[in-house]
């Protein structure tokens, strides 16, 4: 692909995005820009959502994984839809019953107002630092096949990328972002179902064909008991999935603004089922892709794995130009519906959570209430620009594992939190939450350090975040109110 043609497919996409933006959002007023004024269509919210779950790491990375770690994410992925039960019938009636507007506004009504400040920073924290790396990772394709051949510095590609993330927001938020990712989830998925489409072309093979290839390659293995401590086995892909879900989506103001913009919590529940099915079969048709893209690099010679795999394949000469194309697309679509959904989401939370209370944004009135969410959306903005560039003068691929892993620590407080308040009725002394939240990252960290030498060779992985939450729920009930 040249550049002209990569600047005239991005140039598209906005151009359509931008007005599905500006039509949904136009007229959005406080209520529209936080939870959609609660009017939004349960099965648009579906599809919007199917979406949203997908950012363009997992766009990129899923397929380059299949490799190493053949169809074991599917365990996870089952747990995901276990996890997305337990939010629809556990978490949503209760947020409606509540009225929330931003979902820690439940910690300041159950324990008080440092445990309501303690979860939204570490929201805040989290969702800065993991929207930032997934931007920064398209911002690098763009400058590879882009900035680079024109000769244009990153700052301006950062600059540009997050202009644009802003501007389709600014204007309706969640009201918006509905519309927007309704569009960005079916470009996604026509992307990579053309992908399979072209790639299955390009190997001979026809459909009976293609699901055959993949079923007899050692790439397809979906399940794995043999061994408790390969990070593929079973139950800790599956455990890790039911809570990385419950905590990254159930207690995620980013993830339940569009859930929380139903007429009701039947129609959100009914958007919930819809939208983890259709995650389940997209993450599936994204590992096919990756046995296909393999099987197609081997058979012309083009030697990349892991991340490289998707977009040195789609944009190589051995293949048409719309797979490129469609690449493009795809990537587009999924990391700025991260994106947008992020800033959106930290906007409402600094706007409601940390600069006022539950109750704050009552009292104001509209003018003044918009003002301030204005200035937060710029300034969040502002922010992620700059810890996008920052990641830039890094240059370090461990820096961007880091603030992965940093972010995955920061949600087990919020899980602890939210348990304890729902599953015990004690009440705790307040003033020694943000305490409690800070020491069990820490534990969990030294536990990770040295689980191996403690536990026999026993690594941990995305379960380290079940005992963060249990390590801040123990703390909470040190702390409680013996009467």
């Amino acid at each position: 692909m040249n550049t002209l043609t990569i600047i005239i497919t991005i140039a598209t996409y906005f151009l359509l995005l931008f007005s599905v933006s500006y039509l949904a959002g136009r007229k959005a007023d406080n209520a529209g820009f936080f939870v959609g004024n609660r009017k939004s269509k349960w099965w648009v919210v579906a599809v919007a959502t199917m979406g949203s779950f997908i950012s363009g790491v997992t766009f990129v990375s899923v397929p380059g994984m299949v490799a190493e770690k053949g169809f074991s994410y599917l365990q996870m992925v089952m747990g995901f839809v276990v996890g997305q039960f337990v939010i629809a019938f556990i978490l949503i009636p209760l947020f409606y019953r509540m009225n929330l507007v931003s979902v820690y506004q439940y910690l300041e009504d159950r324990f008080g107002l440092k445990s309501y400040k303690t979860g939204a920073w570490f929201f805040f924290i989290s969702k800065m630092l993991g929207a930032s790396v997934r931007l920064f990772l398209v911002c690098l394709t763009l400058q590879l096949l882009v900035f680079d051949p024109l000769g244009l510095p990153f700052l301006l590609n950062v600059v540009l990328t997050v202009f644009l993330v802003w501007l389709y927001t600014f204007r309706g938020g969640v009201k918006s972002i509905i519309w927007t990712d309704v569009l960005k989830s079916l470009c996604l998925v026509l992307s990579v179902g053309l992908c399979i489409y072209y790639v299955s072309g390009q190997l001979d093979l026809g459909f009976n064909g293609m699901l055959k290839a993949i079923d007899d390659s050692s790439m397809s293995q979906v399940f794995f008991f043999d061994d408790v401590n390969d990070k593929r086995y079973f139950f800790k892909q599956f455990l890790a999935g039911v809570f990385t879900m419950i905590a990254t989506t159930g207690l995620d103001q980013d993830m339940m603004q569009r859930n929380l913009s139903c007429r009701n919590y039947k129609d959100s529940q009914k958007n919930m089922m819809v939208s983890i099915v259709c995650q389940f079969f997209i993450n599936l048709l994204f590992l096919m892709l990756g046995v296909l893209l393999y099987l197609f690099a081997a058979k012309v010679g083009i030697e990349a794995k892991g991340d490289g795999l998707f977009p040195t394949v789609a944009t190589s000469s051995h293949l048409p130009v719309v797979v490129g194309v469609l690449f493009i697309v795809g990537l587009f679509s999924s990391a700025y519906s991260a994106a947008g959904s992020a800033l959106t989401a930290l906007t409402t939370s600094f706007t409601l959570d940390i600069l006022g209370n539950s109750q704050a944004h009552k009292q104001q009135d509209e003018g003044t209430l918009a003002a301030t969410r204005k200035r937060v959306h710029v300034g969040m903005a502002l922010l992620m620009a700059a810890v996008i560039f920052v990641f830039g003068l890094l240059n370090n691929a461990s820096v961007i594992d880091a603030v992965y892993i940093l972010a995955s620590y920061t949600y087990g407080p919020i899980l602890g939190l939210f348990a304890f308040g729902i599953l015990c009725k004690a009440k705790v002394r307040d003033r020694f939450i943000p305490l409690v939240a800070v020491a069990s990252p820490i534990l969990c960290f030294i536990l990770a350090q040295n689980s191996e030498a403690w536990f026999h060779g026993y690594k941990f992985s995305y379960e380290l975040l079940i005992f963060n939450a249990l390590f801040t729920m123990a703390g909470m009930w040190l702390i409680r109110k013996k009467s």
